[in-house]
C-alpha cells in the first residue's frame, strides 16, 4: 500500500513539473488488458505540443502531438507503472468541426512499482514505453480509441520478457 501512495505521488508530481507553457488539454480514461490476462485501468493527463509540425497543402492530413502522462493500475498482478510519453499523431480530415480519423505514436519512459508480473520479468523497474493507437476525435474535442502498449527495458537488465497491453479509451478535451 505505501509504495502504490508512494507511486501516486510521484505520479502528481510529474504531472505537477510539465513546463508552464503546456496546459492541461484533456484527462483520458481507459481500460485495457494485458498479455497477462489482467484488467488494467489507466488515467491520463496530455499536454499538446501546441503548433503544427507537418501539414499536406491540401491541408487534410496533419501532424502534431502531446505529453501523456499517466498511472496505470494492473489490477490482478498487484502493480503500478508511472509513465511519461510524447506521441506523435497523424490526423486525416480538416478541422471543419466534425469528426477527425487519426493513428499516433510514442515512444516514453515509464517506472514500475513490481518487476515480476505474472510470468513476466521486465528485470528491472525502469521500462521503455511504445504506444501505437487509432482514434476518432470529435468537434467537442473528446476522442475515443484504441491503443496498444509494449513495455520492455530494451536489454539495459536481464530478463527483459516486457509486457504488452491493449485498450480502449475515452478522453475529454479541454
Amino acid at each position: 500500500m505505501k509504495k502504490t501512495a508512494l507511486a501516486l505521488s510521484c505520479a502528481l508530481s510529474a504531472l505537477c513539473s510539465v513546463p508552464a507553457a503546456h496546459a492541461l488539454d484533456g484527462i483520458t480514461l481507459q481500460i485495457g488488458e494485458s498479455s497477462e490476462n489482467t484488467t488494467t485501468y489507466r488515467i491520463g493527463a496530455e499536454f499538446e505540443f501546441g503548433r503544427t509540425l507537418w501539414q499536406s497543402q491540401s491541408g487534410g492530413v496533419q501532424l502534431d502531438g502531446y505529453w501523456d502522462a499517466g498511472v496505470t493500475r494492473w489490477s490482478s498482478l498487484d502493480a503500478t507503472s508511472l509513465t511519461l510519453t510524447p506521441m506523435f499523431r497523424l490526423s486525416f480530415g480538416a478541422s471543419d468541426g466534425g469528426v477527425t480519423p487519426f493513428l499516433e505514436g510514442g515512444i516514453g519512459a515509464s517506472y514500475f512499482t513490481d518487476t515480476n508480473l505474472g510470468d513476466q520479468d521486465l528485470g528491472g523497474k525502469f521500462q521503455f514505453e511504445d504506444r501505437l493507437g487509432a482514434g476518432l476525435k470529435f468537434a467537442s474535442g473528446s476522442e475515443v480509441g484504441v491503443r496498444y502498449y509494449h513495455y520492455s527495458n530494451a536489454g539495459l537488465k536481464q530478463p527483459n520478457d516486457g509486457i504488452d497491453m491493449a485498450a480502449l479509451y475515452y478522453r475529454l478535451g479541454f
